[in-house]
């Protein structure tokens, strides 16, 4: 699989929904649709919308580092932190979006496994987040990050707005 087959350029479902399942992701120019992602645990979902092109796109990583399963990062680049952001970032601007008009927003990345903190892995992936977007200067609009409650994370291409839903309450990140 090359890295262009990695990322999927989607349309709705019947119910205007487009999924994206742990280690994937997907970029769109279906303004009608909803991009939404289950289980956020130690994952992180981000985001990325460009308000004047009206693209979006989302990707729901597990790891940090590619370099603990090359091979598995080959095959599922979206599975880490470190190959699938700049892969993400890369499909939307190859759809038309601009670095500077992007609102990134991210959720998910908490403690959710009793390990005695020893994977951390929660940690590790807020870590490997901020650490890309602060070398490439890029600047969360909004986030809901740590804890220890898993989120589903949702994002309406029709005006960008970002909701998290945990514990049964729905919450808009972005805009405030």
């Amino acid at each position: 699989m090359t890295t262009a087959d990695a990322v999927r350029i989607a349309k709705a479902d019947d119910r205007g929904l487009i999924s994206i399942g742990i280690s994937d992701m997907a970029v769109t120019s279906d303004a009608s649709a909803k991009l939404v992602t289950y289980a956020l645990g130690s994952c992180i979902g981000v985001t990325l919308y460009d308000p004047v092109e009206r693209i979006g796109g989302m990707l729901h990583f597990m790891l940090p580092h590619a370099k603990t399963n090359e091979a598995k990062a080959a095959d599922k680049p979206g599975m880490f932190g470190d190959v699938g952001i700049p892969l993400l970032f890369r499909s939307m601007y190859d759809l038309g979006a601009k670095k500077d008009r992007l609102i990134v927003c991210a959720a998910g990345g908490a403690e959710v496994m009793e390990d005695n903190g020893q994977f951390r892995i929660g940690t590790r992936n807020r870590t490997i987040l901020r650490k890309l977007f602060w070398k490439n200067n890029v600047l969360l609009a909004a986030e809901d990050t740590g804890g220890t409650m898993s989120r589903t994370m949702t994002m309406n291409l029709a005006d960008g707005t970002v909701t998290i839903r945990s514990k049964g309450k729905e919450t808009t990140i972005w805009p405030l």
